[in-house]
């Protein structure tokens, strides 16, 4: 053996030493590396072996959370697949909240397994929910505010059939249906329904009097609508917060509408004193046009005198006498004049 040693070159003979000295690092780098969370796992009862933690970290899994989370579960009592872990991983999960919910359904007593528990976890993301969140509105029912203070709005406004308006605030107390989390509405379908009951139990109500002496008919009359159906949530109760009257929606709208009929009436008298104006002009014009065929036609009849003269139709002393009579006839109109009547002694 030595001499088989003695044979090999020096270069040859260091790689090799490096290489075998490498292997050993990396082997004891690995071995110590997962030795302590093999060891873990195994202490707890959840034993994983060496070369699936192997095989997790050359996936890219964060071996040491797996490891966690089902040593987590082992303890409670719900054992987990490790596959079953890593896939809800790879499918961008959230293992821990995930375990936890699991092991909070399984001491309320609640019927939950791992597949519903990661499909709602899945649900949720993106969102301000998660699995945890809807297993703890499960077990301790949810209030929700209605409507929501953060849209802005403090009321949901109704109006009864006498025209006064009714001012509404409830609390809707919701527990999560963990059957029903997946694909259905959340918080926001509730309040709009809610708000849709109340206004619409507000405007049967004949006048709003009736409504504040009986605002339990409103929590009554919506929560029997069913307003849960395909949401996420279960109904318990609603309760009628704060009930408040408002502006005289009905007298507002009936002046609105005085007005509206007013602009209707003058816009109406406009046009027809336009139309009026618009005549009177048309009149206008044709009596100048008729004071022009009048003044053509006087014009003429200087020139009629002087044909008729002319071909001896008529003489010089008609024309003479003619004139007389025009004459007189002028002085006669003026005399007829009010103004020119002699003042009586």
């Amino acid at each position: 053996m030595t001499t088989l040693l003695a044979q090999i070159p020096v270069n040859l003979l260091t790689i090799v030493y490096v290489v075998i000295a490498v292997m050993v690092v990396v082997g004891g780098v690995l071995f110590i590396t997962f030795f302590f969370t093999w060891l873990k796992a195994r202490l707890a009862g959840a034993p994983i072996s060496g070369l699936t933690l192997l095989a997790m970290r050359l996936r890219g899994v964060p071996y040491v959370l797996v490891t966690d989370a089902r040593i987590t579960a082992s303890k409670a009592g719900i054992p987990i697949e490790v596959d079953l872990l890593e896939a809800h991983y790879l499918a961008d999960g959230n293992l821990i909240q995930t375990v936890q919910a699991l092991i909070m359904a399984q001491k309320a007593n609640i019927n939950l397994d791992w597949g519903r528990a990661c499909a709602i976890d899945l649900s949720t993301k993106g969102t301000n929910k998660s699995v945890l969140e809807a297993v703890k509105t499960s077990i301790n029912p949810k209030v929700i505010d209605c409507p929501n203070p953060q849209s802005g709005r403090l009321t949901i406004d109704g109006v009864a059939k006498d025209g006064i308006q009714v001012k509404v605030k409830a609390r809707v107390t919701v527990r999560s249906n963990l059957e029903r989390y997946v694909g259905n509405a959340l918080e926001e379908t509730i309040i709009a329904r809610v708000g849709e009951g109340i206004v619409t139990t507000i405007g049967s109500a004949d006048t709003y009097k009736f409504v504040l002496e009986n605002p339990d008919r409103i929590s009554k009359t919506v929560l029997a609508r069913g307003l849960d159906v395909g949401t996420a949530f279960e109904i318990i109760s609603i309760d009628i917060a704060d009930v408040d009257v408002g502006e005289n929606i009905g007298a507002k709208l009936q002046e609105a509408q005085a007005m509206a009929n007013k602009n209707m009436a003058q816009a109406q008298a406009e046009i027809r004193r336009a139309a009026a104006v618009a005549v009177e002009q048309e009149m206008k014009a044709r009596v100048q046009e008729m004071r022009a065929k009048v003044v053509e036609a006087e014009a003429q009849v200087p020139q009629a005198l002087a044909d008729a003269m002319r071909n001896g139709r008529m003489g010089f002393m008609d024309y003479y006498k003619m004139q007389n009579l025009t004459a007189d006839t002028g002085m006669r109109q003026t005399i007829g004049q009010p103004g020119d009547q002699p003042a009586k002694p």
